[in-house]
């Protein structure tokens, strides 16, 4: 395993100038660094409008920093993150594409010969239990199903960083525990390196190696990290019931609760 750190985003601040007259600025982000190891699945968890999902999009190459520097295994980023697949909250499947051409998006923009992309979707639609819905279209496939597709076509463009914003934030509980420990289990084939970001401690906690707490905003930082010592692998719905669980549910919740009292309290006053 590599000693660099897979992601490391070091002294990052995220400042946005309003486009009026009196050219405020609003700080988003201010001196955050998050470094994330080779083979790490790390959550990043914090108030609504705190910036969780900016600093992935930093992360991404897809926002430039203020200040601050941010290297992908050992190299700083310039441009985007071609080391890193990007999964997102809301549905980016397209329309009018099957689950078959979906999963193979990826390798068609790069030029992959067609027999080699047959093999290869084929080999991750059976993975995650679509090969017999291949030639579906999203608007066919249940919630559940659109979210093994996405995982499909990220993971088969074999990214080294996967950042994943909210990505089953929409689905129904059940659907919710069944995903991750999908996830789970795709991730522990080959370790790649994860940066997760989720409004549910619960989830964090359960799927992850360590957990960083951000603050409220404006001025996001973080104001805590916790290892999960939690054994692996893990049910997701299993893990929750353990001792360990609720103790380290009850330490990282009592370090954010007055964040999200924060973030609440703003929220309303917009």
């Amino acid at each position: 395993m590599s000693l660099k750190p897979a992601l490391d985003l070091s002294g990052i601040t995220v400042t946005f100038v309003a486009g009026d007259a009196d050219s405020k600025t609003y700080t988003a982000i201010r001196d955050t660094t998050l470094t994330v190891a080779a083979g790490e699945f790390v959550s990043v968890v914090g108030p609504t409008g705190c910036g969780k999902s900016t600093l992935l999009n930093i992360a991404a190459g897809l926002l430039e920093t203020s200040a601050g520097e941010v290297r992908v295994l050992g190299e700083p980023l310039a441009g985007i993150n071609r080391q890193a697949g990007y999964m997102f909250q809301s549905d980016a499947l397209l329309p009018w594409l099957s689950a078959f051409d979906n999963v193979a998006l990826g390798l068609r923009y790069r030029g992959v010969d067609e027999a080699a992309v047959h093999e290869r979707v084929d080999a991750w639609l059976s993975r995650v239990g679509l090969q017999a819905h291949a030639g579906r279209y999203p608007h066919q496939l249940s919630g559940g199903m659109k979210k093994r597709v996405a995982l499909a076509q990220m993971l088969i463009l074999d990214p080294k960083i996967l950042l994943m914003d909210e990505p089953f934030s929409a689905l129904d509980i059940q659907t919710r525990q069944l995903m991750e420990n999908e996830l789970l289990e795709l991730w522990s084939a080959d370790r790649k390196s994860v940066v997760f970001i989720t409004h549910d401690l619960e989830e964090a906690i359960a799927l992850s190696d360590r957990v960083v707490v951000l603050s409220a905003g404006p001025a996001t930082r973080p104001i805590g990290e916790y290892t999960i010592d939690l054994p692996r692998p893990r049910d997701v719905a299993e893990i929750r019931m353990t001792p360990r669980f609720v103790q380290l549910h009850t330490e990282i919740w009592h370090a954010m609760k007055d964040e999200v009292l924060k973030g609440y309290a703003q929220t309303a006053l917009r």
